[in-house]
């Protein structure tokens, strides 16, 4: 059984937005994996795992 994708998932210290990468994209983004898709800051990982029931609240950066 698969759970699907695993994604960490961050809060933006600068301007509060909630936003998720997914770990298979780890090589794709590099150095910026984590960083706030709006101001570019460095996130704060609040979690990860599969999708969790507050999913929605977080834009997933592709």
């Amino acid at each position: 059984m698969s759970w699907g994708p695993c994604f960490l998932y961050y809060r933006c210290p600068q301007c509060s937005k909630k936003f998720k990468y997914a770990t298979d994209l780890i090589p794709v983004f590099g150095d910026d994996f984590g960083k706030c898709p709006v101001c570019s800051a460095m996130g704060i990982l609040e979690k990860e795992g599969a999708r969790t029931p507050d999913d929605l609240d977080y834009t997933e950066v592709e």
